[in-house]
């Protein structure tokens, strides 16, 4: 199929090239910035525009925008080609977005996982999951999805956005506590490095059993000296303490 891309960052960079290796044709890359838009389109062999109006021809238009420009946009992406095929890969927008644009033909494929410029993604093993404005339109996407994965579902918009939440939790939110690691870490000069181990095993454990039953450390335990221990010794970062206090408690009802 000829797929045109809008949107040139970090979900394009990588399922741009796993749609071309699967064989389909890239006809075109938008973006608003045109440098943004050729570089990726150098990589896909496809025509790179900063202009909707000029975007090539294309069976599947597949959006890949922040949620408030895949709002503004959408009108403009479907003026003129209503008989096209429209795909958005965001986890919390509604399919309905495209209908409310004039769209005949819609619907979403979603890919959850963390998208990195460069990064090496094991596609085969990435949960996607799709949604169509009619059976017929849903069977197209889902064969689109096969292309990139082998782990494909069908989801609603309400069922997807609750997968997103809860895909914020496991993902960004981690990461976020990664973060504040390595910020009290370098208070003593020590490299984040040294928690890599801890994070590959606790990653690892959950692959095996549920994470309530993975669950360690001194608030699961209830052990309130060490947990007043943490607080004081983070009294410098009230945000940091706070954080830690309500997690604790959410892990553990008695620490109320």
């Amino acid at each position: 199929m000829r797929i045109a891309l809008i949107g040139s960052g970090r979900v394009a960079s990588c399922m741009g090239p796993r749609l071309k290796e699967a064989g389909h044709t890239i006809a075109g890359v938008y973006s608003r910035t045109l440098q943004n838009a050729q570089q990726l389109a150098t990589v896909l062999g496809a025509t790179a525009t900063d202009s909707l109006e000029q975007l090539p021809d294309a069976d599947i238009y597949l959006t890949m925008l922040t949620d408030d420009a895949l709002a503004e946009l959408a009108p403009a992406i479907v003026k003129g080609r209503e008989a096209a095929l429209f795909l958005h890969t965001a986890g919390s927008v509604s399919i309905n977005v495209w209908r409310e644009a004039g769209a005949a033909r819609y619907g979403v494929m979603y890919a959850m996982q963390t998208f990195s410029k460069g990064a090496v993604i094991e596609w085969p093993q990435v949960p996607v999951f799709v949604e169509g404005s009619s059976p017929a339109e849903q069977e197209i996407i889902m064969s689109l999805a096969h292309d990139l994965s082998g782990n494909v579902s069908a989801l609603s918009s309400k069922g997807r956005k609750k997968l997103h939440i809860a895909a914020v939790f496991a993902s960004n939110f981690s990461n976020r506590m990664y973060a504040i690691s390595e910020r009290i870490l370098k208070t003593e000069g020590v490299p984040f490095s040294v928690m890599l181990p801890l994070v590959r095993e606790t990653a690892r454990k959950v692959e095996s059993m549920s994470p309530e039953d993975a669950q360690t450390g001194p608030a699961v335990r209830g052990d309130r000296k060490v947990i007043d221990e943490h607080l004081q010794l983070l009294k410098d970062c009230p945000e940091y303490a706070e954080l830690y206090r309500l997690i604790s408690i959410d892990i553990n009802h008695n620490l109320k």
